[in-house]
């Protein structure tokens, strides 16, 4: 029935639709009417036609993505209760953040022993003699483990090593060999997301940063047939755009693995920009956050842990991560977003950004190498040069307005005031203290007008709160 349908009306031709367009604008050029060029470089087309389509990249078929919830584990006895209370609530995997190399905290898998959630575990630290112990732990588990130990990415967030770089990657080369985090390298690409980096940098610094790791592997005796890379990435506001930089993320790493005798096989963790969050006008996070989760869903994310709308002004709370959680729970179980496998496949728009993004980001990464590859470059300060050069061309757009955070810039409510609402300090934090190298710092866009706004509130100081 369907095909009778389409057969009662001629095929309209790509030439056909522009000409159509061309005599609808009546004179007025149509490039510079309708054709709008991004910051990464790409131009964004009124229309996208099978006619000028000659590209096809379909994500690999996987499971539903996981509804995952991210725990402190601080206190020991603590976190095993959030954590049994956030798997009953919901939650389908498990990040757990380990600040130090501290023999309780082994006391929190212990409990989990019997429990088949898996976790990704995020060490803060470098102990070759916890890993193990945790490893010993964990192998006793019939449980999937995704590891977490990202020396570049110390590097990169904090100006040094955890160690030195000769430690860090002889403890790294061990942990790979361990049963529990058999052939995993994790690269926490956040950082370049949540510092201002474009899209394209993103791709490339992600890429560059994942091939230290496996250079180191390839020059190492190791035999390996396969890797797994754990990928740690934001998700920014630009919507179509950032369902392509997972795919586009994919496809670089399939061209990647030519270059290398192991195959490499990624899974992605994906979450929210910290970027465009606000401190006033708050509640406008939640639909910031939601609609960055359904990019990173349709883009192919593994797992998708959401940022409580109150992340970067209030402690830890019961109320904000039922929320967040509640968020990916809607997604999934009311609006059946894990009903459909790869439901942007064959879009022509998100294909072609898909293809050019990878382009400009592998141009990018070949000047990396070329450079003698992202570890050099970033005691170089190339990257961080190149990183503060698109944050602050983002910041001037937020300063005068071309770039709108409602609830801040715009449409914002002047008796909102916040100074009496912050129970943590929401702003850049900067320490004096000797790096080997300046640090990527990650800022949000809405500091600098926040501050003036929380100066003004000390000046006029009114009863109206929104606590």
């Amino acid at each position: 029935m369907s095909k009778k349908l389409f057969e009662e009306f001629d095929p309209v031709s790509a030439k056909a639709w522009k000409q159509k367009i061309q005599a609808d604008l009546k004179g007025a050029d149509y490039n510079e009417t309708l054709v709008n060029s991004t910051d990464e470089g790409i131009d964004i087309k009124p229309f996208y036609h099978a006619d000028d389509h000659d590209y096809e990249f379909s994500l690999p078929e996987s499971p539903s993505w996981f509804v995952t919830e991210k725990l402190y584990l601080e206190n020991v006895d603590i976190t095993i209760e959030n954590a049994k209370d956030v798997i009953e609530r919901g939650a389908e995997s498990l990040w757990i953040i380990i600040p130090e190399a501290d023999d309780k905290k082994l006391k929190f898998f212990e409990a989990l022993s019997d429990d088949q959630t898996p976790l990704y575990v995020e060490f803060l630290f470098q102990d070759i003699e916890f890993l193990e112990k945790l490893d010993t732990v964990l192998k006793k588990q019939n449980k999937k483990i995704w590891l977490g130990f990202d020396p570049v990415h110390q590097l990169s967030s904090s100006g040094n090593w955890f160690k030195s770089q000769k430690e860090d990657f002889k403890v790294f080369l061990k942990t790979i060999q361990f049963s529990s985090f058999k052939n995993q390298i994790s690269v926490d690409a956040r950082l370049y997301q949540n510092s201002g980096g474009l899209i394209i940098q993103q791709l490339a610094y992600g890429l560059a940063h994942l091939n230290e790791y496996l250079n180191l592997l390839n020059d190492s005796n190791l035999k390996l047939n396969s890797i797994n890379i754990n990928l740690l990435i934001s998700q920014g506001s630009n919507y179509f755009f950032e369902i392509a930089k997972l795919k586009a993320f994919r496809l670089l790493v399939n061209s990647l693995a030519s270059q290398y005798d192991f195959d490499l096989k990624l899974h992605i963790i994906a979450e929210p920009s910290k970027r465009n969050h606000t401190i006033y006008d708050y509640n406008m996070n939640m639909l910031r956050t939601t609609t960055e989760c359904m990019s990173a869903i349709l883009g192919g994310a593994d797992w998708v842990n959401n940022l409580a709308y109150d992340e970067v002004f209030h402690k830890r709370n019961e109320f904000g991560e039922r929320i967040s959680r509640n968020q990916l729970l809607i997604l999934k179980q009311e609006s059946y977003f894990d009903k459909v496998l790869n439901p942007v496949d064959g879009t022509y728009y998100i294909e072609n950004l898909t293809k050019e993004l990878a382009e400009k980001a592998l141009a990018i990464f070949k000047t990396i190498e070329a450079g003698k590859g992202f570890i050099h470059q970033l005691f170089e300060g190339k990257i961080q040069k190149k990183i503060k050069e698109s944050s602050e061309k983002e910041q001037a757009k937020v300063n005068t307005g071309k770039f709108t955070l409602v609830g801040l810039n715009k449409y914002e409510n002047l008796e909102d005031q916040m100074s009496q609402d912050l129970e943590l300090f929401p702003f850049l934090k900067q320490h004096q203290r000797k790096t080997l190298i300046e640090p990527i710092l990650e800022r949000r866009l809405a500091e600098n007008i926040e501050k003036e706004r929380l100066e003004k509130e000390k000046m006029n100081p009114s009863s109206k709160s929104n606590a």
